[in-house]
This record gives C-alpha cells, sequence and structure tokens, in this order.
C-alpha cells in the first residue's frame, strides 16, 4: 500500500513539470493531456525488478503492497510489467527476460510530439500494453479516434479494463500489430510502441498520404532509433531518424534466444587475419559508423567484454546466429588487432566494407540517414532517398 503522504496527483504534476524541464513535452495540450492520465492507474500488479538479493540477472515480482512499487509509479523510468510472455520460467516465479512494459514518460512524450498531431486525427496504436500510452492519445484526441491493437491476449484484456476505468472506451483489438487493423483504416498517424527491424508495408497502406508513422526502428547490431515516415501519394513512406528509441521487439521480429556464446562454435575451424580497424569505432552507441555496420551486414548480432584487469584490452564479438562469428581483440595503442573469424560468412570482412564505404563518404553521422518502405520492402538511404546505402 502506499505511504498515508502519497498524493498521486501532486506526484504527476511533479512528473509533468520534470518533462518539461528535459524538454520532452513542451506542446500545451499534451501537457494537458498527461495531467488528465494517471500513471499508477495503468501499472499492474505485480511489476518485475531485478532479484537483488541474488544478482544474477533474474527478475522478481513487486507488489503494490511493495513501497518500491509506489515509489516507482511517477519516476521517469520503463517499468516491467511482463516476463516471459505472461509465464515466468524461474525457479520460485521468477522471470528471465522482460517482454512487455509501461515506457518510460519521457520517452512517451517525445515520441508523441513527434506525431505532430492535429485535433480530429484518428491514430492507430501497435501495442496497446498497460494502456497508458493509449490513454494519454484518448485524453488529447478522443477515445473515438483512437484504435490500438495488442498481440498478447492477456495484455489486450489487461489495457482494455484499466482504459475503462479511467473513463474511456477506445477501439481494442487483439491481433498481430504488423498487420494493423485495416477494417478501421484509414489513419491519420500510426504510432508504434514497440520496435521494428522491418517496418510492415501495412502501416503505410492504412495510412492516409501525408500521414506519419512513428515508430522505433532498427537491428540486433545497432542502437534503435525513432523513424518519424511521411507516406506519400505514391504508396511508400519515407523519414528519418529522429532520436534514440529503445523498446521490445514486435514478437516476430525478435533476437534470437540465448545468450552470445550460445551461437558461437568455438571447436570450428578458425581463420586467422589483422585489421586496421577499430572494434571500437563500430560500437560507438549511435555513431554513423554503428549505424552503417547494422544496416550493412544483415543478422549481425555483438558482445563487448572489457578485460576484468586495469590493462584497457577488450574483445569484440561478432555473431549471426546461423553458425558464423568472428572476435576481434582490442589493445589501447594499437594501429592493428588480431581477428579470428568462422563459419560460412566472413563477418569480420563484412563489417571492414562497412566501414570503408562510410569512411570514403566522409563519415556521416546517423541523421544523414534515412529510410524508405516500399511494398517491396525497405532501403536505407543516404541525404537523398534516390541515393540508396543498403537493403536491411
Amino acid at each position: 500500500m502506499p505511504s498515508t503522504d502519497f498524493d498521486a496527483g501532486e506526484r504527476l504534476a511533479e512528473l509533468v513539470d520534470h518533462l518539461h524541464r528535459v524538454g520532452a513535452l513542451m506542446d500545451r495540450r499534451w501537457r494537458d493531456a498527461f495531467l488528465q492520465v494517471r500513471r499508477h492507474a495503468f501499472i499492474p500488479d505485480p511489476i518485475w525488478a531485478e532479484d537483488g538479493d541474488r544478482g544474477d540477472g533474474w527478475m522478481i515480482p513487486v507488489g503494490r503492497d511493495d513501497p518500491y512499487w509506489w515509489d516507482n509509479a511517477y519516476t521517469d523510468f520503463a517499468l516491467p510489467t511482463q516476463v516471459d510472455d505472461g509465464t515466468p520460467v524461474g525457479e520460485d516465479g521468477r522471470g528471465r527476460y522482460a517482454t512487455s512494459s509501461i515506457s518510460q514518460p519521457s520517452l512517451v512524450a517525445r515520441m508523441l510530439e513527434a506525431l505532430r498531431i492535429t485535433d480530429g486525427a484518428r491514430v492507430l496504436e501497435i501495442g496497446t500494453a498497460t494502456g497508458y500510452n493509449t490513454g494519454l492519445l484518448c485524453a488529447r484526441l478522443g477515445a473515438e479516434n483512437v484504435v490500438t491493437i495488442e498481440v498478447d491476449p492477456t495484455l489486450a484484456e489487461r489495457g482494455r479494463a484499466a482504459l475503462r476505468a479511467a473513463g474511456w472506451k477506445p477501439t481494442v483489438v487483439c491481433g498481430d500489430g504488423t498487420s494493423g487493423v485495416p477494417a478501421e483504416a484509414p489513419f491519420d498517424r500510426v504510432l508504434a510502441t514497440v520496435a521494428a527491424k522491418r517496418v510492415p508495408y501495412a502501416w503505410v497502406e492504412q495510412t492516409r498520404p501525408g500521414g506519419l508513422i512513428v515508430t522505433p526502428w532498427g537491428n540486433d547490431y545497432m542502437a534503435t532509433v525513432l523513424l518519424r515516415l511521411e507516406v506519400g501519394e505514391n504508396g511508400t513512406a519515407t523519414g528519418r531518424p529522429i532520436g534514440d528509441a529503445p523498446f521490445m521487439w514486435l514478437r516476430d521480429q525478435r533476437a534470437a534466444a540465448g545468450r552470445w556464446s550460445d551461437h558461437v562454435d568455438f571447436h570450428a575451424p578458425v581463420r586467422t587475419s589483422r585489421t586496421t580497424v577499430d572494434p571500437h569505432q563500430v560500437v560507438v552507441r549511435g555513431s554513423g559508423a554503428e549505424f552503417t555496420v547494422g544496416t550493412w551486414a544483415p543478422g549481425l548480432c555483438r558482445a563487448w567484454f572489457d578485460a576484468e584487469d586495469a590493462s584497457g584490452e577488450a574483445t569484440l564479438w561478432l555473431y549471426d546466429t546461423k553458425g558464423s562469428w568472428a572476435s576481434v581483440d582490442y589493445v589501447p595503442g594499437a594501429t592493428e588487432y588480431e581477428v579470428e573469424q568462422a563459419g560460412p560468412r566472413g563477418l569480420w570482412g563484412e563489417v571492414e566494407a562497412a566501414v570503408g564505404w562510410w569512411q570514403r563518404a566522409r563519415r556521416p553521422g546517423r541523421e544523414r540517414f534515412g529510410l524508405t518502405v516500399t511494398p517491396d520492402g525497405q532501403h536505407v538511404w543516404l541525404d537523398e532517398p534516390t541515393n540508396e546505402v543498403a537493403r536491411p
């Protein structure tokens, strides 16, 4: 139970003030919407937190009777609300992986403002989850203009119930969000609260020309970006990254399960070489080099390990979950680095090719890239949609 001095209205006002101060919530109409939606009413019992007693990366449930639950209800943090797709796989009911959450309020605010919404617009939301984001859309636009879809039946019902308890009755559909909701189309805006590796063309088809799609997008290698795509009269959608957006993946586009070492055959025949490409350069989060490698090398995953001593040495592991892997040993001050590779692909060779292109293009930052989605798929471009870089 909350402490006797817990005041939801006061905590909500403090959160909204914080979001304004950090520049995430600048539109007065969205601020008014946030003040109408009490976040704790959309946080389920329990939430999930790391098991601090064991410190082994597993998660434990934390209910409303725990002060931790209330202490975090109005913080600017995401809170895991489901593990292991609703069936905890660990002993004693512990969970291994977070599979749904109530998102970080500042990220929610930035995404909603990125929609460039207008009064009366109809919005399709991909990923109902707790219903918190849906409630904000209802407060801003009216429930009659909001359609939301959730793939998980339990989450869909929980979100619907929370919205009704708050006084809103948007159209809540249980189904695969990658298909959109064609029966309710067309929409002025599509907002995804899950990340996509491949932006579903159904979202483009169901958006009016001139409308916008805002979605987290990325792959297993690079940091997930927030994309804003404009739908054209020709049935394509084009846009650029406008910031970071760490989100869970669409369920049918998730990363391979398990640890990095599960995908590395340490007994495979190894090819050795040396490289002048600094492995640090290709793992800088949000950099143009990282973005280029992630889009050039399909299916690439990574793990970075610093040496336990104070040497500053490290090892970068790359793998593709299909039998190919590479490792690069970093040594401070070196100009060449040792490489080992195995499997049918030469993964480090692909990285070197990507870095070579990026250097010849004068090391563009991530903000200069863009994505176009067509009926045939999607492609990445640099500066202009006609200057195609890669088809991830």
